[in-house]
């Protein structure tokens, strides 16, 4: 009987050792985060907001520095930014969405949705094309009309392509991140579904998954806790405001427009993990490799995300977004289920060292399962 009573002793000290243990590493990790990023967005500058979700639960979110220059207003989990191309993934879940309803088809060609482009050629180019960015078409806009290049909108900006007489190379051959392919999708998600983009997007995208104030911008309209990007000037003395008006096809939704926080897209990484608006074959998919990137090795696209394969991690399915001052990461190990955002509103930090100076405190915590 004693021995029985002194083994369950030593189990449960173990067990409270081991959780002890677990504890203190999870405490070091969050504080090896928090050094990372404070020592690069200091209090009375521009910059970021941070949040890792493992889980159901929020293990890290920090805000530092300040999301608007002009109030002092700091930056925080409530702060809405300008999240560029990640905006893609969201116009990318749209249109399969259509796809699973039968109102369109990945495989229907562009000419199709588009009668009055004139090249033979647009024939060749399905709405897979479009996701992956294969599908050859070059981004020929004109950037010589300031005012153009600084206000066009999706249809505006995609225009030139009515007229487009030559491609890069054969449709699927090769990959070209491209923008104007993506704000395609502008058009055809609202011929599809009758609907405005818009209205498309607030009822089937973003209020199903309970992100009640995301919004695409518009001159004028109002964004709630709204971070302004900036650009710290030559001489030092400061930063200027960098963002619509002042930085090229800001004003475009399909491809980049859209104003959301960390704390929403907490919930946009619920609703893909729970199935809410598209399915988990369909989501699979557009997460599976489309195309090797030649010049980013481990590197490939699907349908709205880059999916990097490095040794010693698992996949990662992520994107980033530049436009203007905003500086944007948004990465989701899917069999971890483990989110992290970076969201900044200053584009002069290396983006790329903090991803991976991030993925590897996650790793020394033990938070990936491998």
């Amino acid at each position: 009987m004693k021995r029985l009573i002194l083994s369950a002793i030593l189990i449960s000290n173990l067990m409270i050792s081991c959780k002890s243990g677990q504890e203190n590493t999870n405490s070091v990790a969050i504080q090896k985060l928090d050094s990372l990023f404070s020592s690069q967005y200091p209090a009375d500058e521009p910059g970021a907001t941070i949040l890792i979700l493992r889980g159901d639960s929020v293990i890290f979110e920090k805000g530092y520095g300040i999301a608007d220059m002009e109030t002092n207003e700091p930056a925080g989990g409530e702060t809405f930014y300008n999240i560029a191309s990640v905006s893609k993934q969201f116009s990318g879940v749209a249109l399969m969405m259509l796809a699973q309803e039968g109102k369109l088809s990945l495989d229907d060609n562009v000419k199709k949705w588009f009668p009055h482009f004139k090249a033979p050629f647009y024939e060749k180019i399905t709405l897979r094309h479009l996701l992956s960015h294969t599908s050859g078409i070059p981004d020929s806009r004109d950037r010589t009309d300031r005012i153009f290049v600084t206000t066009a909108t999706d249809t505006l900006s995609y225009s030139y392509l009515e007229n487009l007489t030559e491609l890069n190379f054969e449709p699927g051959a090769s990959y070209e991140y491209m923008n104007p392919t993506f704000q395609l999708m502008y058009t055809i998600i609202e011929k599809a579904s009758g609907m405005q983009f818009d209205e498309f997007m607030r009822k089937r995208i973003f209020d199903p998954a309970g992100m009640k104030e995301a919004i695409y911008f518009e001159e004028g309209r109002e964004i709630p806790r709204m971070a302004h990007g900036y650009l710290e000037n030559k001489d030092s003395s400061g930063f200027m405001q960098f963002d619509y008006g002042e930085e090229s096809f800001f004003a475009t939704k399909a491809d980049g427009g859209l104003y959301t926080s960390v704390r929403e897209f907490v919930k946009w990484e619920q609703a893909l993990r729970n199935n809410i608006l598209i399915s988990e074959e369909t989501l699979r998919t557009a997460q599976t490799p489309k195309i090797a990137i030649a010049d980013m090795p481990g590197h490939s696209y699907g349908y709205g995300w880059f999916i990097e394969q490095r040794e010693g991690f698992p996949d990662k399915i992520y994107h980033t977004g530049d436009n203007g001052g905003f500086q944007i990461y948004a990465a989701r190990y899917p069999k971890d289920e483990i989110l992290i955002l970076i969201f900044s509103n200053r584009n002069d930090r290396n983006r790329e060292e903090n991803a991976q100076k991030t993925d590897e405190i996650i790793k020394e915590a033990g938070w990936f399962q491998q």
